[in-house]
């Protein structure tokens, strides 16, 4: 049997300072275990889109996609590079007007972190400064009074732009610099001179790995975590700094996150005098700051020399992990990706970095991709936070408890990894059992013991096979609505208030694959199957509990509202669902009318939706724009094939385009000019303003061009490249061509695992463009929220198991 020991106490609970007596917001509380609202113990989820790399129209749209995957706050670096390349015109007009989106985040009823700098890096030149700062004769990133007047400049132009929105009421968060590990000064000093400047909020951030010496306690510390990255050499096996981020643990630190320019930095260290300190070591959690995260991989970049490729459920395993390892914050980096605002602003081997990354796309791979549409990574973290949304309050003090058996490294594929998060009995009991690239087995016969403050709890009733995949957080003596669970084997979704129907609130769990589901309470334990009616408990003093179970094979279609938008609510739909403050739902569904479902009071019920034409007049009258009509040339489903032409055919390159440390660099225009085939895409004259172009290709590099200049890029990874047409500048009559440079089997590039043979089975090179298609969408809008007609229910869904 499996045992941890959950009895230990809370963390000493310290006060520091920072939103509690300097730039207070009322009614947010922070200590060494949790940020509070009003009181209440607060587990925030934050997502980065960066608004210079999206289309200001664009922005309302993405952060609400963005709270539909359960993102409560939004956090953007502010770029020097983008906003001021030639000193003294800065520009804070249209996708710069950072004013601006602090006004659509606040509208959409999110809260912000603003990630000021001066240096951000975020794959930018220069980490985000401009060449007239980088090349100015001061030394960088320090308290030399010549770097400090510049900083002082740039900071007088955010606040002027922002005129007095970046205050602790509107902005959660400030984050100083990026990835600077030996001027704990220089830190304090940034944030004096933001202040200065007219800028404040209650929670001042540094990122603290890397081994960061930061000045504790000014700056809250915020770690990260990537499963896998583009930063490491392209022979390299998975790097175990990867690894280790799939495993439950006490070790908050990454050494590897940005290794390679922290490399580089720690060569020019001399520049920056007398903060100068190693930061060989690993950095330790503060006493005053609770473990918090800024950059769990919401996905990754792709880098010309190495091309990773996270799966949804990478993405997610490595979330899980910070969770059942005590996070009270998580942070992701990416969630939205995004387009550079013009060519040249890249990281690249010319501008001193290692690595060349793509010109212009940003996509990430985030939950939302560079095109707006949402990735399998979407669903598979939505489903976490809205676990969140319902229980962090219990979650987010609560101390992570580690098992007696630990693993015995990061090679280790036999020790069950799992955690217990709990306080005085009440928590989680999750298992992470899930990792990328070597895979794990089947983990046979786990049962589990848990000594709490109240007892032992032994869990499930007979050993049960653990299958690879399983990301599971299941309830411990869990009280809901005057009901105690004493455990289950499901995982925990959400809390549904009661209805005036039957006054019980609803639990709802769902399945994890291939373990049956028991439920215990009052020393008799339930065998549950998934149903569409729930399971009542009635206690005899009259509280009760409805628990419902959803099946595995519907997680991916599972959306909850979050109870701040209206009240909460659960929805099952196949496509992608978004709703506004008020919580009125709307569905972006190719075809007919969509097919969603709302459990309420007991049963499954459909909406009614508004005309299409109806939503777009009241949209259009809400934002003063014309009111457009979708027109296509489309069949069911809303996907129209795109004509392939090939204009000219590839020619073999030489593959050898420079490389620097042993990373190779990326091929010039100049090359694809030379070599690469040339396609032309009939795109159709008339597409509506959600019409995304889907191309299947395979190849070395891929730049689509609208009348001959470059819109997107990409670095072949073995996936689709997917782009809106009309955030490319495609219109009726533009001309649209796809590029593809050879890519030689004798390449050193590292590729995804199926790409790399897709590579090798190729004749010498691999140029190929299989299909394109354009996808469109309707938009639909509930009628009435709340409202809805009885869902049909199969009688097999109906068996339960007692």
């Amino acid at each position: 049997m499996l045992r941890v020991d959950a009895t230990g106490p809370l963390r000493e609970e310290l006060r520091p300072a920072m939103a509690n007596a300097d730039d207070r917001r009322p009614g947010l509380t922070l200590t060494s275990r949790s940020l509070l609202r009003d009181g209440r113990p607060w587990l925030p989820v934050s997502g980065e889109l960066h608004y210079t790399r999206v289309p200001r129209e664009r922005w309302t749209e993405r952060l609400r996609l963005m709270r539909s995957g359960g993102v409560s706050v939004v956090s953007t670096y502010v770029p020097w590079l983008h906003h001021e390349p030639v000193r003294g015109q800065a520009r804070f007009d249209g996708r710069f007007d950072v004013g601006g989106f602090v006004d659509a985040v606040r509208a959409e009823g999110l809260e912000l972190v603003l990630r000021i700098g001066p240096w951000v890096h975020g794959e930018m030149r220069n980490g985000g400064l401009p060449d007239w700062v980088q090349h100015a004769p001061v030394r960088h990133r320090t308290d030399d009074p010549a770097y400090l007047d510049l900083v002082r400049e740039w900071f007088a132009r955010i606040a002027d732009a922002l005129d007095g929105r970046c205050t602790p009421e509107n902005v959660l968060a400030i984050q100083l610099d990026n990835e600077l590990y030996d001027q704990p000064g220089h830190l304090a000093t940034l944030k004096r001179l933001a202040r200065e400047a007219g800028m404040s909020a209650p929670l001042w951030t540094a990122t603290a790995w890397g081994g960061a010496q930061l000045p504790d306690p000014e700056v809250l510390p915020l770690w990260g975590g990537y499963g896998d990255g583009f930063w490491v050499d392209p022979g390299d096996a998975w790097d175990p700094t990867f690894r280790a981020h799939f495993f439950f643990s006490d070790t908050w630190d990454d050494p590897g996150i940005g290794a390679d320019v922290r490399g580089a930095d720690e060569r020019g260290a001399d520049e920056r005098g007398a903060d100068e300190a190693s930061t060989s070591g690993r950095a330790e959690l503060s006493p005053w700051f609770p473990a918090a995260t800024c950059e769990l991989g919401g996905g990754m970049a792709t880098a010309y020399h190495r091309r990773p490729r996270p799966g949804a459920r990478d993405i997610a395993a490595v979330a899980h992990a910070k969770l059942g390892s005590g996070s009270a914050w998580q942070g992701y980096y990416m969630y939205t990706g995004g387009t550079n605002p013009g060519p040249g602003l890249e990281e690249t081997q010319a501008t001193g970095y290692p690595n060349d990354m793509t010109r212009l796309s940003y996509d990430f791979h985030a939950p939302i991709g560079e095109s707006g549409r949402a990735a399998p990574s979407h669903a598979a973290l939505r489903l976490q936070h809205a676990f969140l949304e319902a229980f962090g309050e219990r979650l987010a003090p609560a101390p992570s408890h580690l098992p007696d058996v630990r693993l015995t490294g990061v090679e280790d594929a036999e020790t069950l990894r799992w955690a217990v998060r709990a306080d005085d009995g009440s928590g989680f009991l999750f298992i992470g059992w899930h990792q990328p690239h070597v895979p794990l087995p089947t983990y046979r016969g786990a049962r589990f013991r848990v000594d709490t403050p109240r007892g032992v709890v032994e869990l499930p009733s007979a050993p049960v096979d653990i299958p690879p995949g399983t990301l599971a957080r299941w309830p411990l003596g869990l009280e809901v609505g005057g009901v105690t669970v004493d455990w289950a084997t499901a995982s925990a979704l959400t809390v549904l208030p009661a209805s005036t129907a039957d006054g019980a609130p609803t639990l709802v769990l769902i399945e994890d694959a291939g373990i049956p589901v028991e439920l215990a309470h009052d020393g008799l334990t339930h065998r549950l199957a998934p149903a569409a009616t729930p399971l009542r408990i009635q206690e005899p003093h009259g509280a009760a509990l409805d628990v419902l179970v959803l099946a595995s094979a519907d997680a991916d279609l599972v959306w909850v509202v979050d109870a701040a938008a209206g009240g909460r609510r659960l929805l099952v739909c196949a496509d992608e669902v978004t709703w506004d403050a008020e919580g009125r739902v709307a569905v972006r569904a190719s075809g007919s009318e969509p097919d969603l479902r709302e459990y309420a009071g007991g049963t499954w019920r459909h909406l009614g939706w508004e005309d299409p034409a109806a939503t777009a007049a009241r949209r259009s009258a809400a934002d003063g724009t014309p009111a457009a009509t979708p027109e296509r040339d489309a069949h069911p489903g809303g996907a129209a094939s795109v004509r392939i032409r090939l204009v000219r055919a590839e020619t073999m390159p030489s593959g050898d385009y420079g490389s620097r440390d042993g990373r190779q660099a990326a091929p010039h225009d100049a090359v694809l000019d030379a070599h690469a085939a040339v396609y032309r895409l009939d795109v159709p004259e008339k597409f509506d303003d959600d019409a995304v172009l889907r191309v299947q290709w395979a190849g070395d590099v891929a730049q689509l061009r609208v009348d001959g200049v470059t819109a997107t890029d990409r670095f072949w990874d073995g996936s689709d490249l997917v782009a809106n047409l009309r955030d490319l500048g495609a219109a009726p009559a533009t001309r649209v061509e796809l590029r593809v440079l050879p890519l030689r089997t004798d390449s050193r590039v590292h590729l995804p695992a199926d790409a790399a043979a897709r590579l090798a089975a190729a004749d010498g090179a691999l140029c190929e463009v299989s299909a394109a298609w354009i996808d469109q969408r309707t938009l639909w809008t509930e009628k009435t929220p709340h409202r809805g007609t009885p869902a049909r229910v199969d009688d097999d869904r109906k068996t339960r198991e007692r």
